[in-house]
């Protein structure tokens, strides 16, 4: 027999909360190697003793075939000659636990010193619980928070690291005799599951003075009835009405206050969302994943029994399926697709607390299905979309966060990413990690800034990490730079929106040589005091040069002029950039204004004459918004980005020719001069020339105009790497037929994936900008 090995092995990445330990013990065990394994912080750590093949075939198993929510980063392996006392599994303090004694799962142990920890993102439902759920003989038969090692709540209810039942909010379920066997059997599918409950010891439904499943059926009856339920959900409160049901929807919007922004639709399965929408191999995956986001599909024409006015504006449909084991028996009790949207009134955080959820929501829902289960952190679902096979994620959220992504550049000091003002997010870095917050919402007011401190405090608390470094955007109005620049930091980092932008696609991609970066959004302040929005930028992680983009244009009234497109249009009518060539003549425009209130044309008009509240833009956003209002799919808008679905959804798949266009050189950029693009808009319009075949043709010129930009830069000395960023690249024939024409030039195409191409990326472009200027200062 060959000599005795003893190692320490420390595995790094997402190994806490994924059934990580459990997995260790059936390997060492059947390995026959003696040892222990604990949580450690962020990490796990073992010591394991036994014949060196066999500790060669662990390390192995360990870093190639973890269990299957588990991310493995690294496995750090040092010979050790001796074992030190530890606590064991009963948390008896001081107790011997030999190597030669077998295997065994010890307490875990807290180290104050290591950081960042990794938080582990929650679960859905696993199938082998999902079987149980209603398998009549089973003791958990309808339980709704059946869970496992391999599925349930981890980020919502983890109170502190490392990640043991004692420090979640499932500490005040004392266990019951069968769940305690179940998570002290190594053999079993909960061993260790910190979740684990059941019917005896577990959460408990509640509906007013009801419980269980007579809560439920009173939650069943009000929404088959035609009513509005807030349903407590994972991250926070949920509104789940009848999806087939227009009334219950026009109810809906009118309580939350959301006219039109499309509502997600959560389905049984998958052939019913296959009934819904046309739904590819990489949409299926990425629906019964065990992240189960919602899915931005292609509905289908005769979509069935969805209500007219579950996604007004687009031909694009939401569906995501059950998470829980509580949307499972509601699904299955209705039979039929259900709205299943954030618990809050539009622009409010989503509720979390029940005090604050019947508060909140006391004027929007008909009943309340609860229960006793606290949620330590606020987390809304989160939305994907696929492109070319490829998942891009919109909205990074429940799911997802906050699991760490990796950084190009180490900080030599812990920073914070402050985000923007829209999709907030925020992004805690350290070690060449870094921690993308879970989706705030817009800092629009006083609510959702207080919850974006209590993420932030939060999330700093389970990671560790204590910036010392704060990026933030260069505009003074956002309330994120208000907080970066007020906040205890030992330095700032200003860092602009739009090198954000591209910086968050570079890096998630590992980039760290010069690319040209190709940013389109609304509005983001520039360097020179102007607004931005369709810029092409030579840049790296450290800085840009800006080598083009679009024509500038008014926003007549600021503000006003995004929420009401007509505005736009006026702005790019009478008073865009003269760039050599006149736009649309009077009577081209005459039949839009025409349709339009007389005095408020006026009154916009004179503002540009007059240069007054009339802030310059070079945009692409915008332009999207003019050119669907001129169109006549969007005049006024109630969330953002709407405008520029509507002409995304109006272009369909129809492929057409594009509309003239041309570059011109002003102060040594390249421009992008729309007047011919809109001059042949109009002329298109007049001449009877269909609205879907106008707005596919605009976007075929959008992307010739970017091939067109991104080509110039190159023929002058820009690296043959491109990024793609902003929230204008969540269009996907956009973002496809860009992609194409620059392929065509041999070129690297890159854009993001895990991190939005949205404002909701820009923490984390601000935290890889940052952490590159400090290693090189380094």
């Amino acid at each position: 027999m060959r000599d005795r090995r003893t190692q320490r092995i420390e595995v790094f990445g997402r190994v806490q909360g994924v059934g990580f330990r459990p997995y260790v013990h059936r390997t060492a065990t059947e390995l026959r190697l003696d040892g222990w394994v604990r949580n450690v912080n962020g990490h796990v750590e073992l010591t394991v003793s036994g014949d060196p093949d066999a500790l060669h075939e662990l390390i192995t198993r360990l870093r190639e075939n973890a269990p299957p929510l588990a991310a493995v980063r690294s496995v750090d392996v040092t010979d050790v000659t001796d074992v030190t006392d530890v606590t064991d599994a009963n948390g008896h303090s001081g107790d011997k636990v030999p190597v030669h004694a077998g295997f065994t799962v010890v307490s875990s142990q807290a180290d104050p010193s290591a950081t960042p920890r990794e938080v582990p993102p929650d679960a859905a439902i696993c199938d082998a619980c999902l079987d149980e759920l209603f398998d009549p003989a089973d003791r958990r038969h309808r339980y709704p928070f059946i869970n496992c090692t391999d599925c349930g709540p981890r980020a919502t209810i983890v109170e502190d690291l490392p990640y043991d039942r004692e420090r979640t909010t499932m500490r005040r379920f004392p266990l019951c005799p069968a769940c305690a066997a179940e998570y002290a059997d190594p053999t079993d599918r909960r061993f260790h599951a910190e979740p684990l409950a059941c019917p005896v010891c577990g959460p408990r439904l509640a509906w007013d003075d009801l419980a269980r499943e007579d809560a439920l059926s009173a939650a069943v009856r009000t929404i088959a009835g035609g009513g509005i339920v807030a349903v407590k959900g994972l991250g926070g409160y949920q509104l789940v009405c009848d999806a087939t049901d227009a009334a219950a929807v026009a109810a809906l919007r009118q309580r939350k206050r959301r006219p039109a922004k499309p509502f997600a639709v959560m389905v049984r399965d998958l052939a019913t969302a296959r009934r819904l929408a046309h739904v590819n191999r990489t949409e299926e995956a990425v629906l019964a994943s065990s992240q189960r986001p919602v899915v931005l599909l292609c509905a289908r024409r005769c979509e069935g029994p969805l209500a007219r006015q579950v996604h007004p504006g687009t031909g694009r449909v939401g569906l995501f399926l059950p998470t829980t084991g509580l949307h499972h028996l509601l699904l299955r009790a209705l039979d039929r697709p259900l709205i299943v949207t954030s618990g809050n009134l539009a622009d409010e955080p989503i509720a979390t607390d029940d005090a604050e959820a019947r508060r909140a929501l006391d004027a929007v829902a008909d009943g309340y299905l609860t229960h006793d289960r606290p949620i330590r952190a606020r987390y809304d679902d989160s939305v994907v979309h696929t492109v070319h096979g490829e998942v891009l994620v919109l909205r990074r959220a429940r799911g997802y966060a906050p699991a760490p992504l990796m950084l190009p550049a180490s900080a030599i000091l812990p920073l914070v990413g402050a985000g923007a003002q829209l999709k907030h997010t925020f992004a805690l870095a350290e070690h060449g990690r870094v921690h993308l917050g879970a989706h705030t919402g817009d800092l629009a007011d006083a609510a959702t800034y207080d919850t974006f401190e209590t993420c932030y405090a939060t999330l700093t608390h389970l990671t560790g990490i204590a910036p010392r470094v704060a990026a933030h955007d260069l505009h003074p109005g956002y309330l994120s730079t208000q907080w970066a620049r007020a906040g205890p930091f030992e330095r700032r980092i200003p860092v602009q929106h739009h090198h954000a932008h591209v910086a968050a696609v570079a890096a998630e991609h590992g980039l760290t040589e010069p690319f040209v970066g190709v940013a389109y959004d609304g509005l983001g302040l520039g360097d020179d005091g102007t607004l931005w929005g369709g810029e092409v930028l030579v840049a790296d992680l450290t800085g840009y040069r800006r080598v083009g983009r679009f024509a500038r244009a008014p926003l007549p009234g600021g503000e006003a002029a995004v929420r009401h497109p007509t505005r736009m249009a006026l702005g790019y009518l009478h008073g865009l950039e003269p760039l050599g060539l006149p736009g649309p003549a009077p009577a081209l425009a005459r039949p839009f204004t025409d349709r339009l209130d007389a005095r408020e044309t006026r009154m916009v008009r004179t503002l540009v004459e007059r240069r007054v509240n009339c802030p310059q833009a070079s945009s692409a956003g915008r332009l999207f918004d003019a050119v669907a209002s001129l169109l006549g799919l969007a005049d006024t808008v109630s969330y953002e980005g709407q405008a520029a679905v509507a002409l995304e959804s109006a272009a369909g798949d129809l492929r057409a020719g594009p509309l003239p266009w041309r570059l011109v050189r002003a102060d040594g950029l390249w421009v992008y001069d729309p007047a011919t693009t809109l001059t042949a808009l109009l002329e298109g319009l007049m001449e009877g020339t269909p609205v879907s075949r106008l707005a596919a043709a605009f976007h075929t010129t959008l992307a010739e105009v970017t091939a067109a930009l991104v080509e110039r830069a190159v023929a002058e000395g820009a690296p043959p790497t491109v990024c793609l960023g902003g929230g204008c690249f969540q269009n996907r024939r956009l973002l496809t037929d860009v992609h194409r024409l620059l392929r065509a030039q041999e070129l690297r195409v890159l854009t993001g994936r895990a991190v939005p191409v949205n404002d909701g990326g820009i923490s984390y472009g601000q935290a890889a900008v940052a952490s590159a200027l400090l290693a090189g200062e380094e």
